[in-house]
């Protein structure tokens, strides 16, 4: 009797984004394909510790001491392949593969479903030598895409917008491979709550506005900073920040709110975040793929502070451009800007509409289904 199917889902640590898209498909390949195996892996957290330290530490480390150099990285990767630059990537990587490329094959997948341009690498590597003989898809994690995203083999490539699926055949990639399916979101977000019942949830008033400070997994940026704007707001504005998993960023945290002896809600990571968004009138966030997509799947309209050169200035401008986002220049004017918006209820609701017109909540669900359907071209 044939066994299970099994569906590798690869991500890598490097933020936090690439590995809750991978988590959010993961229901939704259960769901599409009952009969298989369904398993995420980060392919960081089981490969060589100072490789680990290098890839997502320096990830991290750039992003908040030098992000005009992550700027500079990305764009310098997003050119055609020069020989010695290519070839000195490629030796770290490669020297750094083995336990993913040994792990896969042992495992024998039927599909492989990547969230991170680094396992489809490993894997579109394997194929092209004859060591593995299995589909694998790719789930972008932007609303533009980038040379690293192509690794061919690949017999999908899912991008959230049309001008993803324009770039990547800009590359050369054929049009009918590249589905715009948007960016994956867990299933809090599939159905978002009403206001009232989402503010019942987080213990909230009901009737007064609510600003949502989005520090990340990580706790990254300015936070205490944009912070002390937001608590020169009005008294009826209710503040929500949420820290992530940094222990430091809270407990500077709690010694600001002590000082200003204003109620503050502080979060720490949580699982919840569908219930925050579907409470707050607007989100103060970088432009983090993963936070736009959750964000417009909620219609909560953001105020985009500080974006990541790279990736995260080129969501900002999808947002700006489509009238889903304001964007602050300098944090003394977070405050003002705020105030401004939440004044303006007919500008308020025509930011959440372009929100909710740009939203994709089933897109998890939607890439899952068509991704099974190469389960039957697997060897």
């Amino acid at each position: 009797m044939p066994g299970k199917d099994v569906i590798l889902v690869l991500t890598a640590s490097a933020g936090a984004g690439h590995v809750v898209a991978a988590q959010a498909l993961e229901p939704a390949l259960r769901a599409a394909a009952p009969h298989a195996d369904v398993e995420v892996v980060d392919v960081l957290a089981i490969s060589n510790p100072l490789f680990r330290q290098l890839y997502a530490g320096g990830y991290l480390g750039l992003i908040r001491h030098m992000p005009s150099a992550m700027g500079w990285l990305y764009d310098a990767m997003d050119q055609p392949r020069g020989r010695l630059k290519e070839a000195a990537r490629l030796a770290i990587q490669n020297a750094n593969k083995l336990p993913t490329t040994r792990y896969v094959r042992q495992r024998r997948p039927s599909l492989i479903v990547n969230t991170h341009f680094l396992p489809a690498e490993f894997v579109a590597q394997m194929r092209r030598h004859g060591r593995l003989n299995c589909p694998q898809v790719t789930v972008t994690t932007d609303y533009e895409t980038h040379r690293m995203w192509i690794q061919e083999p690949t017999e999908r490539y899912y991008v959230a917008t049309a001008e993803g699926q324009a770039y990547l055949a800009s590359w050369g990639v054929p049009p009918e491979r590249i589905r715009i399916m948007g960016i994956p979101v867990r299933p809090g977000f599939r159905q978002p709550l009403s206001r009232p019942v989402a503010r019942q949830r987080c213990e909230l008033d009901p009737d007064r506005p609510m600003v949502l400070l989005l520090g990340g997994a990580f706790g990254v940026g300015p936070v205490v900073q944009l912070l002390s704007e937001l608590m020169m707001l009005p008294e009826e504005v209710q503040v929500v920040v949420i820290v992530g998993r940094n222990r430091r960023l809270r407990a500077r945290v709690d010694r600001l709110a002590a000082r200003r002896r204003r109620p503050l809600r502080v979060v720490g990571y949580t699982e919840q975040m569908h219930e925050w968004m579907a409470a707050a009138d607007l989100a103060v966030s970088k432009a983090g793929g993963l936070t736009v997509s959750e964000s417009l799947a909620s219609g909560l309209p953001l105020v985009i502070m500080n974006p990541i050169p790279g990736q995260e200035s080129r969501n900002s401008d999808y947002l700006l451009e489509h009238g889903a986002a304001i964007k602050v220049n300098h944090p003394r004017l977070l405050g003002y800007r705020v105030r401004k918006v939440l004044g303006d209820a007919e500008r308020l609701r025509h930011l959440g509409d372009a929100c909710r017109a740009l939203g994709r909540p089933d897109a998890a669900a939607d890439i899952a289904a068509d991704a099974v359907k190469l389960l039957d071209t697997a060897v």
